[in-house]
């Protein structure tokens, strides 16, 4: 074994619910040092190991992906802010661009750093502080979570590049339920179910999710749901955006933190690490996909299924040596896409989550699969030999990162995540029809039930095959797009300022 193969070494995780007792309203900056402190203490070295810490590398939060956006204050430099609060000194600090892809992409690159002697301990830090800030919201006497904190600082930026433009924004492409709704939508029409079947499919598959959060301790919301409380419209379970009830959407108003420390053999064996902690990255892959719009097929994301058979490629293992896995369920379209892909079964009795994903467990922010990291390096280390599988979303499923653990021991080996890229990259985009005017066919939708006036936001075909985007408040199209199949349906478009709108041909 190369004294450069990376391992994990410590893990850990806290949550601050908001009905718990003592609950206070933590900054991002104290629940990350909460699972910093956990995670140094899984080692069983804590003092040696965080004075041997050089790189600390921070998942960016909410609170700091864009101006204006934190009012309680922040830190000018979090990954140190928390480096310091646990006695860490290290000499690079870097904070991280958006994505639920981070934690993998962010494990996957340090772990090759540490590979070719660039780094040898390293922490990865994750929190988001979403309770918090709506608990002081409406509060006269706010906290001040503003602090400043000299030392070097790598900002990788916020990372929206690709996320949105102009036109999506126009039209109403504002916000991840909008956005993957379409997505969900169109994968309803491929796999031929109506709407009622298809939101019973979609509760199907993340009941058990909730089962797994209602035992984990640290769930947000540790509520086992039932398929009918999860299918049912009621005032405690509302309509987001077509097809999402608020219990099928990501719980993004948490208070957690995650943290996981990661360094090489050599530094293993020089701190003393004892050898049943150890957790190996045996496989990796990091897949980019076209922007949305220029995709030819909305109802299936073939570059995360990529990502997915080169980190088992890299692995040197099949879907069916896999004992556990964790996929990102932000909505219920990646996890299907991944079961479409790879030929998983939705009721796989090894299960989809270790966490009990995003709806009931907790989406805090960036930071989710960092827990998701967490929980299989844990597992793996109850069953040595075993191996699980993350698999991490970011962006309107433009990026995808996985991770394959085991506490097997084998040498770092690199993937082929660039040339997949390139492939990815390279292939052709469908037209776009910026300012279309005259007939089309609605390809998907969604309906923002948390506008004003309801609105519908549709993806259509004209005739030519030119795609366009278009946004209705008509009554009949609207009526048609909540409560009908709008799917292949005639609609007139035309443009009408700053976007397009449609009506019912």
């Amino acid at each position: 074994m190369s004294s450069r193969t990376p391992v994990l070494v410590g893990v850990g995780q806290f949550t601050e619910r908001i009905d718990g007792a003592g609950y206070r309203g933590m900054s991002s900056v104290e629940l990350a040092t909460a699972a910093a402190s956990a995670a140094l203490a899984d080692t069983g070295l804590s003092a040696a190991v965080a004075g041997a810490v050089d790189t600390v590398l921070g998942l960016r939060q909410f609170e700091i992906s864009g101006t204006g956006m934190a009012p309680l204050g922040c830190s000018t430099n979090y990954p140190r802010s928390v480096a310091q609060r646990v006695g860490a000194s290290p000499a690079r600090a870097v904070l991280e661009p958006i994505g639920g892809q981070g934690p993998q992409h962010a494990l996957t690159e340090f772990a090759g750093l540490i590979a070719a002697g660039s780094a040898d301990v390293v922490m990865l830090v994750g929190s988001e502080n979403g309770s918090t800030l709506r608990h002081f919201a409406t509060v006269a006497d706010k906290p001040d979570h503003s602090e400043t904190v000299d030392g070097q600082l790598e900002d990788r930026g916020y990372g929206y590049d690709g996320l949105f433009t102009a036109y999506t924004v126009a039209h109403g492409l504002v916000g991840a339920p909008a956005q993957y709704g379409l997505l969900e939508n169109a994968r309803r029409g491929r796999v031929g179910l109506g709407v009622a079947d298809y939101r019973r499919a979609m509760a199907e598959l993340f009941a058990p999710l909730s089962a797994v959060a209602a035992a984990n301790p640290y769930s947000a919301s540790p509520v086992a749901r039932t398929v009918d409380e999860i299918l049912t419209i009621d005032a405690d379970n509302r309509m987001i955006c077509d097809p999402y009830p608020r219990l099928l959407v990501a719980r993004d108003q948490v208070n957690q933190g995650a943290a996981v420390v990661l360094m090489s053999v050599a530094a293993a064996h020089r701190l003393g690490v004892p050898q049943d902690k150890w957790v190996y990255l045996r496989g990796h892959a990091d897949v980019v996909d076209q922007p949305l719009l220029d995709r030819a097929d909305l109802s299936f994301n073939s570059a995360s299924i990529l990502a997915v058979d080169e980190a088992l490629r890299v692995a040197g293992v099949g879907l069916d040596d896999i004992d556990t896995f964790d996929l990102y369920s932000c909505f219920p379209v990646p996890v299907f896409n991944f079961c479409d892909g790879t030929g998983l079964a939705g009721d796989d009795p090894r299960g989809l989550t270790l966490t009990g994903g995003l709806p009931y467990f907790g989406g805090p922010g960036n930071s989710y699969s960092l827990h998701a990291i967490a929980e299989t390096v844990t597992r793996m280390r109850l069953s040595p030999g075993s191996f699980g599988l993350v698999a991490a979303n970011g962006g309107i499923m433009s990026k995808y990162s996985v991770g394959v653990f085991s506490t097997e021991a084998a040498e770092w080996a690199p993937d082929r995540s660039a040339e997949l890229c390139a492939e990815v990259a390279a292939r052709p985009a469908v037209a776009l029809a910026e300012h279309p005017t005259g007939a089309g066919t609605v390809e998907t939708y969604t309906v923002r039930y948390d506008w004003p006036v309801r609105t519908g936001i549709i993806v259509g075909r004209l005739d030519d095959g030119s795609r366009f985007m278009a946004t209705s408040d008509d009554p009949d199209l609207v009526g048609l797009l909540s409560d009908g199949e709008p799917l292949g349906a005639r609609i007139a478009v035309q443009h009408n300022g700053n976007a397009n709108r449609a009506t019912l041909a």
